[in-house]
């Protein structure tokens, strides 16, 4: 495998020259499950307060954590301090900011993102990385089934509001029909021995194929556990944190009725 390929915002700071918007959500209420190993700290809840907390985050930013609640999903998924973390479709890189505050000085962040993912949130992301706000983060460009990591190299990868893209089709839009099997397999290699991979999403409703992805970008929680076992993932924890019974799950999440108020799943797999 190549090494990772990481560009600093600088680099591509011309490509980011289009429109805003928000793809990049996470709302739910927790269950059980022990912390993910392979971390250099105990978990402590004051860690993720004071990241959300950070008067340096943007306001828009402020205005989404109520109903994503970002400090109880990085404290169930166990992001911790000193980690390396991967955030994948970072989107404007609404998690990658509060996640390059918990892991700290001695912990680093990349926020992955493709032609596709700029064009969709545009200025959000160019300024995210402007004038190196983030010291400890940098920007991973890799187009669908180019993803190239270098193996064991993150203790944790996010995938949030994202797993559903791996079976959206618009190759007129710039994405092409994502090989899912290798897509997972690159992400197994890419994490350490009992690192962890923390999904959240939309429901779908049971039992909906996963053409739901490309629709009304949701996805059956069911299809991602398969999908991830067969990858080689074990189940760690499943979290009820963003449920909310009165989303309409045959809805398109962009539909103003639900947008930013969808039922969505918290998991948290572990490479063993």
């Amino acid at each position: 495998m190549r090494s990772i390929t990481m560009i600093l915002f600088a680099i591509f700071l011309a490509a980011c020259n289009q429109q805003s918007s928000e793809h990049h959500e996470s709302p739910a209420a927790e269950q059980a499950g022990e912390p993910a190993t392979g971390t250099t700290s105990e978990p402590d809840s004051s860690l993720y307060l004071a990241a959300v907390a950070n008067e340096a985050r943007p306001e828009a930013d402020r205005a989404r954590d109520a109903g994503r609640k970002p400090a109880k999903v990085l404290e169930f998924l166990g992001i911790r301090q000193n980690m390396h973390v991967l955030d994948m479709f970072s989107g404007g890189g609404y998690y990658t900011e509060i996640i390059a505050s918990v892991v700290g000085d001695g912990g680093s962040v990349v926020a992955h993102s493709n032609e596709a993912y700029l064009q969709f949130v545009g200025d959000e992301f160019h300024d995210r990385y402007a004038n190196d706000r983030l010291a400890n983060a940098s920007v991973l460009m890799a187009e669908n089934n180019e993803l190239s990591l270098e193996p064991e190299s993150f203790d944790a990868i996010m995938l949030v509001l994202s797993f559903h893209d791996l079976y959206y089709e618009a190759p007129d839009r710039g994405w092409p029909k994502i090989e899912v099997g290798p897509f997972l397999a690159e992400l197994y290699e890419g994490v350490k021995p009992g690192g962890i991979v923390g999904v959240v999403d939309h429901y779908a409703a049971a039992g909906a194929s996963s053409e739901t992805g490309n629709t009304v970008h949701r996805i059956d929680p069911a299809i991602v556990i398969a999908e991830m076992q067969a990858a080689g993932f074990e189940l760690d924890a499943q979290s009820d944190l963003l449920r909310n019974p009165d989303d309409d799950h045959s809805k398109l999440v962009f539909d103003p009725e639900v947008r930013g108020k969808t039922d969505r799943f918290v998991m948290r797999f572990k490479k063993s």
